[in-house]
């Protein structure tokens, strides 16, 4: 039976202490370089895809970056269910942020609104029994989470309490946010959409928590890449009560992700001097909006510029054109509509060189 957290024993063994450090100075410089981008959208949408992309591919949910930047425009003649699952992901995500940036607390009401714009249905915590999680190449049951309504209710309380309340427990808080995932996954709350929900309240704990101002360290990638020692680690909790494994596999996401993050970042940030340059330099209708809004908007089109600019159709359409002919942006036809790609930076999002 799942027992309520905080956790009695010390878990914070020498090795996990030892890890702590060098996951804090990532985590601390990754915050520091986020600041030095001139418009938080630009992070968040950027790399907010790039974390929904890979969080929903988890789940076998599986897109192209193409095909989310072709959702994002929403012209007529394109369709991907699984891009809009995608998109939802981005919308829970902002969602999520929008709720905490208030008064810096998540709250299990909050946790609904997650995961409603991810499923899009208003079940709430799970009412009916029967909800199994299953070994997805044997199909047999690994772990059966808690059952009962009141139960997952009385959980979810619990847990809310250590998320909020920093007199629960006096865990570092990326140890905290191990065992906050951990609960919430072997809790199971809701029907559908756990995994996902659970990967965006990582990262809105650590902003809960100062240690990153913007919603960016996004865990899924790294992963996708060890996906079967996070189920086995989960697992082992359960069985064995081993905390240290799960905690240093987690501490290690936290470190190799945030480099992985602040090198992607200093390289966008270099990308955007470039194209300020040359637009100041070549451009009489160059300004901070439109150059955020090529970097905001990987794919941009004719609606995007008018409305962040405030111009007419007319003259959205002109500067579009005029980069494309020049080759700063690339122009593409989607049914009755065009749209331009930013193509350096693209590359750069999907590691192409």
């Amino acid at each position: 039976m799942l027992k309520k957290i905080p956790i009695e024993k010390d878990i914070e063994t020498k090795k996990v202490l030892k890890k702590l450090a060098s996951a804090h100075r990532a985590l601390a410089e990754l915050k520091g370089i986020s600041a030095t981008i001139p418009n938080e959208n630009i992070l968040i949408n950027t790399l907010g895809l790039q974390e929904a992309k890979d969080s929903s591919a988890i789940e076998n949910i599986i897109t192209t970056h193409d095909d989310l930047y072709k959702a994002d425009l929403n012209l007529g003649g394109f369709k991907s269910l699984n891009a809009k699952e995608v998109q939802n992901y981005i919308s829970a995500l902002k969602k999520g942020f929008a709720l905490i940036s208030k008064n810096k607390m998540l709250t299990n009401n909050d946790i609904i609104e997650i995961q409603f714009e991810l499923e899009k249905n208003k079940a709430g915590f799970r009412k009916l029994p029967g909800t199994e999680l299953k070994n997805a190449t044997t199909g047999e049951t690994v772990y059966t989470p808690p059952q009962d309504y009141f139960q997952i209710v009385d959980l979810m309380t619990n847990l809310e309490q250590l998320i909020n309340d920093d007199t629960v427990s006096d865990f570092d808080p990326l140890v905290k946010m191990a065992i906050i995932h951990y609960q919430f996954e072997s809790i199971h709350p809701f029907y559908d959409g756990n995994g996902r929900t659970g990967r965006i309240i990582n990262v809105l704990y650590l902003v809960i928590k100062d240690l990153l101002n913007l919603p960016i360290l996004y865990l899924s990638r790294y992963i996708i890449l060890h996906k079967s020692d996070y189920y086995k680690l989960l697992q082992e909790i359960r069985e064995t009560d081993n905390w240290e494994n799960w905690l240093l596999f987690m501490l290690d996401a936290v470190e190799q992700i945030s480099k992985e993050t602040i090198k992607l970042i200093g390289e966008i940030r270099n990308l955007i001097f470039e194209y300020k340059n040359i637009l100041r330099d070549n451009y009489k209708f160059y300004s901070q909006e439109l150059l955020n809004n090529l970097f905001k908007h990987p794919y941009t089109k004719i609606e995007f510029i008018e409305r962040d600019l405030g111009i007419s159709r007319i003259t959205a359409a002109k500067y579009l054109n005029q980069l494309a002919k020049d080759g700063l942006l690339q122009k593409e036809k989607l049914g009755t509509g065009n749209y331009y790609i930013n193509k350096k930076l693209i590359n750069l999002l999907t590691m192409k060189k």
